[in-house]
């Protein structure tokens, strides 16, 4: 496989899974808003999802419209899902005809002037519910479609970086709207949120009992084997997509991405941390992110031919 070939693949998974994590970040904050409005803040996702942080605190609509349909904010919905189509464009021989015209009508949909209506002047909620939909039939299309070689390869890694990613983003985002105290001795509504998000929610209900638990959550965030966003299911799916890539990688090249993830696998299951000690909870996923990005330029420089 050409590497601009497996760049553009491995970047359209990226950009559409940030786009369906980015739509749920975004739809169950602003649930959020409505019922925690003395306490809730739009502060810490923008400064994940945005270089503008100079939004009236109250002004939920402007900032959904800003993370979802701005141009001119490089980490908007609307910007991820052209990069995504166009990353799509370019290897149109190497994917399926239902995935390109399930990405193609994912553009149009949010292109849509009465999607924009929607979002600005009526039920941004059922606006945002639409485009989710259009994510999950993306991702269904993909698995029933698309053949298992290389190209999956260089997809499933890309998608499982960014979602492990935005996993660690979705906790940190919290972890700043509570001001990293978590040692609070009722629930934390903040938390079920946080489940939301990562679609974690009925998972845990079905885990556990009674109110949430702060150290119950975290650990499913991060360590739950059976959790898709989880952390440790997203770099066990890391290794074992980069595994399929080895024979036709060189020795080497194999050999120092095989140590960056073992590194980071080893860092998240055996590196002790004190859950309730937001900051010490906030610093280790800041080296997990770290070691993510780290991967990411290993695979830029030995698979997609950038020194």
């Amino acid at each position: 496989m050409l590497s601009r070939v497996a760049e553009s693949i491995f970047w359209m998974a990226r950009y559409m899974e940030r786009t369906n994590g980015t739509l749920r970040l975004v739809r169950t904050s602003y649930i959020s808003s409505q019922d925690e409005i003395h306490d809730f803040t739009w502060a810490p996702i923008l400064q994940h999802y945005s270089d503008r942080s100079d939004f009236p605190p109250g002004d939920s609509k402007q900032v959904i419209e800003h993370l979802l349909l701005d141009k001119e904010n490089a980490s908007s919905v609307i910007n991820n899902i052209t990069r995504a189509r166009e990353n799509a464009r370019a290897v149109q021989d190497h994917i399926t005809k239902e995935v390109w015209q399930c990405l193609n009508d994912f553009y149009h949909l949010i292109r849509n002037e009465r999607i924009h209506a929607q979002i600005l002047r009526g039920d941004a909620i059922s606006a945002m519910d639409a485009l989710i939909e259009n994510g999950w039939l993306y991702h269904g299309v993909l698995d029933t479609t698309l053949a298992r070689g290389n190209g999956f390869a260089f997809l499933s890694l890309g998608k499982f970086i960014e979602r492990a990613i935005l996993s660690a983003n979705n906790l940190s985002i919290k972890l700043a709207e509570l001001d990293y105290h978590l040692d609070r001795p009722l629930e934390i509504p903040a938390l079920r949120y946080l489940l939301y998000s990562l679609s974690g929610y009925e998972l845990y209900l079905k885990t556990h009992r009674g109110n949430l638990n702060a150290d119950l959550v975290i650990q499913q965030i991060l360590y739950h084997n059976h959790f898709p966003h989880s952390l440790l299911y997203c770099l066990v799916r890391i290794g074992r997509y980069l595994e399929r890539l080895q024979p036709e990688s060189l020795p080497e090249v194999y050999k120092n991405l095989d140590f960056l993830t073992g590194k980071l696998m080893n860092h998240l299951k055996y590196t002790p941390v004190d859950i309730r000690k937001g900051k010490e909870l906030g610093r280790f996923l800041d080296h997990i992110r770290s070691g993510l990005y780290e991967i990411t330029e290993a695979m830029n420089k030995n698979y997609f031919g950038h020194f």
